[in-house]
């Protein structure tokens, strides 16, 4: 079999969906985002409703969500592509697009009933509403099977919540959420899933300061009564419900770190050709070059392997192990690529006049979220150790 360097292009009409985002981004986003505060997390309803009009006639609203249910159906692979450039710009890193391409429920409810996904799905898709996930807790995050102590008592034809989570991003103003919630005994096994409503009775927020702008929540359940109708799926399936959703989640994640880390090499770069200091231009140092080397072949990767993640998952393949190279890849080249760009930009790196410094601190987080580095390498260690074959 003779392979061609075309092998590795992207399709056209994923080339054609890259360069409409990006258009979208460089035209429209980003100039409107220039006249917030530097670490503003939205834009006021004049300016946001006009853009997000504009995100609709481009055919990217709901870019993660199915066609049927309102959203733009890409699969794994589109879903990166628009990621990495939607990503470009301040609030990008947590605010794809500043908000104005929707803001896609959590996938798994289209697994749900017919019922839960006209109440709940398709609604949160057509409006853009805010909808949160809450999984960790004060006793951890990593391994939930174990951490989870929020629990929900069945009594009749509802459920009773108790507990509290932590790190949960949106929660304040959702309009709805999926909360795991333990129904049985300990491990994954015993715990649920549940669609709760933001404006449930019992149901309290405290905001979380963090070195991001847009900051998570503590989400306390008090006695917090949710219809049996509201499970998703089975007692004890949540995470089964769950899984696959959590791991592709993982793809456009570690895309969207590579497309604010390709933003920061570029504002480096065109730095490094104006500015000059003992009589040359920073991009005739060998120092600099290296940094901008280095840089550029490590995106380079990174941004393949996502890929790769997404093809595999839109082949039908099982793609965690794949899904979790990618994450660590990502998330770990973005904190060196931001971190050289702001050494190469010296003083104006850490200054608020550009958006490196809230990037350098936004992407911090990024090596924890979505599941940290090491339980992602622990994903891998064991495939590798376990003889994990290929199907």
């Amino acid at each position: 079999m003779s392979l061609s360097l075309g092998a590795w292009e992207l399709p056209e009409e994923l080339r054609m969906v890259r360069d409409t985002a990006r258009r979208f981004m460089k035209e429209e986003v980003c100039p409107q985002e220039e006249k917030l505060p530097h670490d503003a997390v939205e834009m006021p309803p004049a300016m946001f409703e006009p853009l997000c009009e504009k995100g609709r006639q481009i055919g990217l609203w709901g870019y993660r969500s199915p066609l049927e249910f309102g959203g733009a159906g890409l699969n794994l692979l589109g879903q990166a592509v628009v990621a990495e450039e939607i990503a470009k710009c301040r609030m990008g890193l947590y605010i794809p697009a500043c908000g104005t391409l929707g803001s896609d429920p959590p996938n798994a409810v289209f697994l749900g009933s017919k019922f839960q996904i006209e109440k709940y799905g398709m609604p949160a898709v057509k409006k853009g509403k805010k909808c949160f996930v809450a999984i960790s807790e004060p006793s951890g995050g990593a391994d939930p099977g174990r951490a989870i102590r929020t629990r929900a008592e069945k009594k009749g034809d509802r459920y009773i919540i108790n507990g509290q989570k932590m790190w949960i991003t949106g929660a304040a103003g959702a309009e709805w959420g999926l909360v795991f919630a333990r129904t049985g005994a300990g491990g994954r096994g015993g715990i649920s899933c549940f669609i709760v409503d933001g404006n449930s009775k019992g149901m309290t927020t405290k905001l979380i300061p963090v070195i991001r702008a847009f900051a998570p929540y503590e989400v306390f359940f008090d006695d917090v009564e949710v219809p049996e109708e509201n499970r998703l799926g089975e007692e004890g399936q949540g995470f089964a419900m769950c899984e696959k959703w959590l791991v592709d989640g993982r793809i456009p994640y570690s895309a969207a770190t590579i497309g604010v880390a390709q933003a920061a090499l570029e504002i480096a770069i065109e730095y490094a050709k104006t500015r000059e200091t003992f009589g040359s231009r920073l991009s005739d140092k060998q120092a600099i070059q290296w940094m901008i080397a280095d840089s550029h072949m490590e995106l380079q990767a990174a941004r393949l392997l996502t890929w790769q993640a997404a093809w595999r998952g839109d082949l039908g393949h099982n793609c965690k192990v794949e899904a979790s190279i990618a994450k660590v890849t990502a998330t770990e080249t973005a904190g060196r690529v931001i971190d050289r760009a702001v050494q190469i930009m010296g003083g104006l790196g850490v200054s608020k006049a550009l958006p490196l410094e809230r990037w350098y601190r936004e992407s911090r987080i990024r090596r924890i979220g979505e599941g940290p580095s090491e339980v992602q390498r622990m994903v891998v260690a064991r495939h590798i150790l376990g003889g994990g074959g290929r199907d």
